[in-house]
């Protein structure tokens, strides 16, 4: 194991960065030499400073300088798995002080009673939590301006629509909750805290400061509103269709008919 190097003699207080890179990152190739803790994976960089990552695609730099964090980012590009172009990114400053009341100030500062590893984890993944929801609030913001004028089509008597845009929009819902709940877990009490339960009241006030159970449910609510309309349009584009091949099944046996009524009357006279 790897000793953690957080430098506190700097008066300016501690630079803390995360990252939202990709889907995914592939946590397996880094050296146990170079791990200070797991789940989440954290890391001592050298120069010191601390990277922890989430499997994600959330990585949050601790006390790094521009040069050590494009450094890292470096490695881990060929490990993370739909990378983006520009990632999105969250800065705090962080304050050690053993007798602080650990939280966020009225300046946005973060203050700690000691930089131990396993503060240093609960806020990264408070912060990464935070990234995936601010990643898919963008995405539910723009799906939810596209499905607007479909609801509105839909109140007019109109639902005009291809298939394949509605079912891209369900998909999009099912694959921004399956993130939040099934990969990110938003909405639950970090493992860590199972181990170390006097960061409780550290967890709750950040839990409080970025909003994260509001900005869950308001996301739920809207990602139910986009699911319900798009499934409600498909419904009504299966019934359209289902409509239109009676109709052609009538049209053809009136056909049928007309058929053998001609062949009947004159034909064989």
């Amino acid at each position: 194991m790897a000793t953690l190097q957080i430098n506190l003699s700097s008066d300016d207080p501690i630079r803390v960065r995360a990252l939202l890179l990709g889907s995914r990152i592939d946590t397996k190739p880094f050296r146990a030499d170079e791990t200070v803790a797991i789940n989440p994976l954290s890391l001592a960089i050298p120069g010191g400073g601390c990277a922890i990552l989430f499997r994600y695609g959330v990585v949050v730099f601790f006390s790094m300088s521009a040069e050590q964090e494009a450094l890292f980012l470096e490695r881990l590009l060929p490990l993370t798995g739909e990378p983006r172009t520009w990632p999105e990114d969250e800065k705090l400053n962080l304050r050690i002080n053993a007798s602080a009341l650990e939280g966020i100030d009225a300046n946005g500062c973060l203050w700690l009673q000691d930089a131990s590893i396993h503060r240093l984890q609960l806020v990264a993944e408070m912060l990464a939590r935070s990234e995936v929801l601010s990643d898919d609030e963008a995405r539910v913001a723009k799906t939810f301006d596209q499905i607007e004028p479909l609801a509105k089509n839909l109140s007019a008597g109109r639902s005009g629509q291809k298939m394949n845009v509605l079912l891209s929009y369900i998909g999009d819902s099912l694959l921004s909750q399956q993130r939040m709940v099934g990969r990110a877990e938003v909405a639950d009490k970090p493992d860590l805290l199972w181990e170390r339960p006097e960061l409780e009241g550290l967890y709750l006030h950040l839990e409080d400061e970025f909003e994260l159970r509001e900005r869950h449910l308001a996301l739920e609510r809207k990602l139910q509103v986009i699911s319900n309309t798009a499934e409600t349009l498909l419904d009504l584009l299966h019934t359209r269709r289902s409509l239109r091949v009676e109709w052609y099944i009538v049209i053809l046996i009136v056909v049928e008919i007309g058929l053998t009524l001609y062949e009947m009357f004159f034909q064989h006279r």
